[in-house]
């Protein structure tokens, strides 16, 4: 099994950029195909990217399109979020997870993902 700590959140104006990081223990990320996921106060859980085991490809949220980028560093068994002209409406705990190995193909609900980290706490102020 593997453990996942997020870190990186904080508070930040609109307009401004932070950096997530999820590192992972106990088992190499290589293998997974990793999601992060955001939840505001108050709502569901909702989907925001996931990059692939297989070649690193890329799926995002339209809303963090063009704004969000993941990356993955197998060497260092961590995975990324850069996340640039930040909204109000970012605001949220972020958390990462790895895809269950029997669901097969692209998914997006949170149910289909396990080993949750504990989640970090992104403010933007307007």
């Amino acid at each position: 099994q593997v453990q996942l700590v997020e870190s990186g959140g904080g508070l930040v104006q609109a307009g401004g950029s932070l950096r997530l990081s999820c590192a992972a223990s106990g088992r190499t990320v290589s293998s997974y195909t990793m999601g992060w996921f955001r939840q505001a106060p108050g709502k569901e859980r909702e989907f925001v990217v996931r990059i692939s085991w297989a070649g690193g490809s890329t799926l995002y949220a339209d809303s963090v399109k063009g704004r969000f980028t993941v990356s993955r560093d197998d060497f260092k068994n961590t995975v990324y979020l850069q996340m640039n002209s930040l909204k109000p409406e970012d605001t949220a705990v972020y958390y990462c997870a790895t895809q269950k190995p029997v669901i097969v193909g692209v998914t997006t609900l949170p149910r289909d993902y396990d080993n949750w980290g504990q989640g970090t706490q992104v403010t933007v102020s307007s």
